[in-house]
């Protein structure tokens, strides 16, 4: 009996660098501890049937699938398939298992975590090998051009390359990371997940909207992308005639600026610096790119308010997660102030928890 192939993968969150990825820009995410795990026994056969801990029955992708034969959420894992085989990889058939401890809609990238994991499964079922940084640009083909949603590369970097203890910066001009220690426990610290229950949306095209109104900034100001200004600074942006596209190109440099200073924040173990850069993200995040909703808002100023020495919406936008630094001994009160200041105002109550970096993807002891 051929052995079961056990593959997991991460969620993220992006400590700073939103919407830079599709910019060739900068980020700096951390893999986290929760993980989807694909349980996957070849059979030889020419389709994978896939069942999710989430969704009843199964779903039967053929090997030769192609996009729109498959939608829902099994179309991560159909992409994944086709991706691999327009890449030139045989990948075989078999029966899949999902399994998910990564929130749904709530901005820490599931569905990367869900793509990397599958994509783990059929290559070492196959004897792929496939590096780390093409298996993240095979996982995003699977989820742009299969299930067409236009996102960036982070979420899958994150993903595969994540590291305990360590934020990943990726610079997406030629995809390279590097490992920056970040490790806020050692210095009294925490880093809070704040999921606001309110499933973010990139379906009624807002995340599209924003990557094309980039694209306009960068041809206004005759270059590739917006990272060939960088160096510029923001009065480069004079030249951007539609105020709209001017404010979202500033997010973008701008943002380029705080995670380099991040960065140089973490070197000095100064995490009061982090902070203050994590409010002043979220304010650029809320005023220039428009992504954030008062609810998130509300949660990011109540956390700062209460005692946290930063606090910023985290992943696509329009919902989801806020993450905060504080003190350890200061995380209880920052919750509970977080907790009831959200329901006075009308909403869901918050689910907060602890959170930290995380190891990548990695292939699980298999199980007969």
């Amino acid at each position: 009996m051929t052995d079961d192939i056990r593959f997991s993968a991460p969620g993220r969150i992006n400590l700073i660098g939103e919407h830079t990825d599709y910019n060739q820009g900068f980020a700096l995410p951390i893999a986290l501890p929760a993980r989807t795990t694909v349980t996957f026994r070849p059979d030889g056969g020419d389709a994978v049937v896939v069942r999710s801990d989430r969704e009843d029955g199964e779903v039967t992708i053929p090997l030769h699938t192609t996009p729109g034969d498959v939608t829902g959420w099994a179309a991560y894992v159909a992409g994944v398939v086709w991706a691999l085989r327009k890449s030139g990889h045989q990948v075989g058939g078999g029966a899949m298992r999902i399994t998910s401890g990564v929130a749904v809609g709530s901005g820490l990238s599931s569905s990367a975590a869900l793509e990397c994991a599958v994509l783990g499964a059929l290559s070492a079922a196959a004897g792929l090998r496939i590096d780390r940084t093409e298996q993240a640009r095979i996982a995003q083909r699977a989820e742009n051009d299969y299930v067409g949603a236009p996102t960036g590369l982070m979420d899958q970097l994150a993903s595969l390359r994540g590291e305990p203890r360590h934020a990943l910066l990726i610079d997406f001009q030629d995809d390279t990371v590097a490992l920056v220690p970040f490790d806020p426990a050692a210095t009294g610290l925490a880093l809070m997940l704040i999921n606001s229950n309110a499933p973010h949306r990139h379906a009624g095209g807002e995340y599209a909207a924003r990557r094309a109104s980039c694209e306009r900034a960068a041809a206004a100001l005759g270059v590739r992308s917006l990272r060939d200004v960088q160096d510029r600074g923001e009065a480069v942006l004079v030249d951007v005639t539609d105020p709209v596209d001017a404010r979202r190109a500033r997010h973008i440099l701008t943002e380029n600026q705080r995670v380099a200073d991040v960065v140089s924040a973490l070197g000095d173990a100064d995490f009061a610096a982090v902070g203050r850069l994590f409010d002043a993200s979220h304010a650029s995040m809320r005023d220039d790119f428009e992504i954030t909703t008062e609810h998130v808002d509300l949660i990011a100023d109540t956390a700062v308010r209460a005692g946290a020495l930063g606090a910023r919406m985290t992943g696509g936008g329009f919902g989801g997660c806020v993450i905060a630094l504080a003190a350890a001994d200061r995380c209880d009160a920052v919750a509970e102030e977080v907790r009831s200041t959200v329901v006075r105002a009308g909403y869901h109550p918050p689910t907060i928890t602890l959170t930290h970096a995380g190891a990548g993807a990695a292939l699980e002891p298999s199980r007969h």
